[in-house]
């Protein structure tokens, strides 16, 4: 970062000697690169699909018409990337259409197709980005969108990689914890969240990361985007809730304390539902990518048996398959048939 940008992080609270911190300190790590490593590539556990994850083809077609000035609906594209449409407003959450996230032709690679490919979607108005890592933050997706003239939605430092991507700077908007920006009559708040950022091995945490909020005439929704569990949680619902919807990071996590502090288990995801004060649960960041030392599925069974001890409302769509927050939705434990 330089100039204003650098002066806005340099005013930031979280910016202390050259980088953003969470304010709640997540434990310090006892394992090192190497053994994560060692790790990533050992264990017993089913890390990937034993067999092809079922996918619904989005129709292109429709997608087409405009959506209408009151309603609240998406369908999942993987990982944490997702498709929204809100009372008018065409949103994305962290697209990534890449094959791999990685910023070398080599590891993690998807375990799906995504139900409708870049091209095929319609005109997005916002593209909302919670951090800066590769399975949130793809660069060809972005240059992709900027042509078709979507706005982004970004924390503060992340405006640098779109701008030398190309993205003119009258499609960004970089915002910093509870600041909001109006796309018509929908506005959007940049949430505070708990966890790091970085695209390199040296440049950890130089930007900063969100939870995103957005509130239409009509409806609201949450996106959790990456994160450990924070009091944070308890704000945002007290502040902005109760929302329709919320779309909570249930996957990629441990082990250890200092990764949960970042990455948090599937209990507290739900926990994170409730803090916000949403209604209906949305679980993302799972079934896409190999990222952590889990059963691929595990995820969803503990979340499943949480929300359901607790009496949450959850939601469990196949990839591309639509979600109303108006109407019932029959979930199905599909990927007990993954074997």
């Amino acid at each position: 970062m330089a100039g204003a940008r650098l002066a806005r992080a340099m005013a930031n609270p979280q910016y202390r000697e050259g980088r953003f911190v969470n304010l709640e300190p997540e434990a310090p790590s006892t394992t090192s690169l190497v053994d994560y490593t060692v790790r990533q590539f050992s264990g017993n556990e089913v890390r990937e699909p034993p067999a092809p994850v079922p996918v619904l083809t989005v129709d292109k077609a429709a997608l087409a018409a405009a959506p209408p000035s009151s309603g609240l609906r998406a369908f999942w594209i993987g990982h944490a990337s997702t498709y929204v449409e809100i009372d008018g407003v065409r949103v994305l959450l962290d697209p990534v259409f890449a094959e791999r996230v990685s910023p070398l032709p080599v590891g993690p690679r998807r375990f799906h197709a995504p139900p409708i490919a870049l091209a095929d979607l319609p005109p997005i108005d916002a593209v909302l980005i919670s951090h800066d890592h590769y399975d949130h933050l793809d660069m060809e997706a972005v240059r992709h969108l900027a042509r078709r003239g979507s706005r982004f939605f970004v924390p503060l430092g992340i405006g640098a990689h779109l701008e030398h991507w190309g993205v003119p700077a009258n499609q960004i908007e970089e915002m910093e914890w509870w600041q909001q920006r109006m796309l018509g009559s929908v506005q959007i708040v940049c949430t505070p969240t708990r966890h790091y950022s970085g695209r390199g091995l040296r440049n950890r945490s130089s930007t900063l990361w969100s939870s995103w909020s957005v509130v239409g005439p009509q409806h609201r929704f949450f996106y959790s985007g990456d994160t450990g569990y924070s009091k944070y949680f308890q704000d945002i619902g007290a502040r902005l809730g109760p929302f329709d919807i919320a779309f909570i990071k249930i996957g990629a996590y441990g082990p250890g304390a200092s990764w949960e502090d970042i990455h948090m288990p599937p209990e507290q995801a739900v926990q994170v539902h409730r803090d916000v004060r949403a209604r209906r649960m949305f679980p993302v960041h799972w079934s896409t990518f190999n990222l952590a030392y889990h059963d691929w599925d595990e995820p969803i069974r503990r979340t499943v048996a949480e929300a359901a001890r607790v009496g949450v409302e959850l939601v469990t769509p196949r990839l591309g398959e639509w979600v109303d927050a108006d109407r019932e939705f029959k979930s199905t434990a599909w990927w007990e048939a993954v074997r």
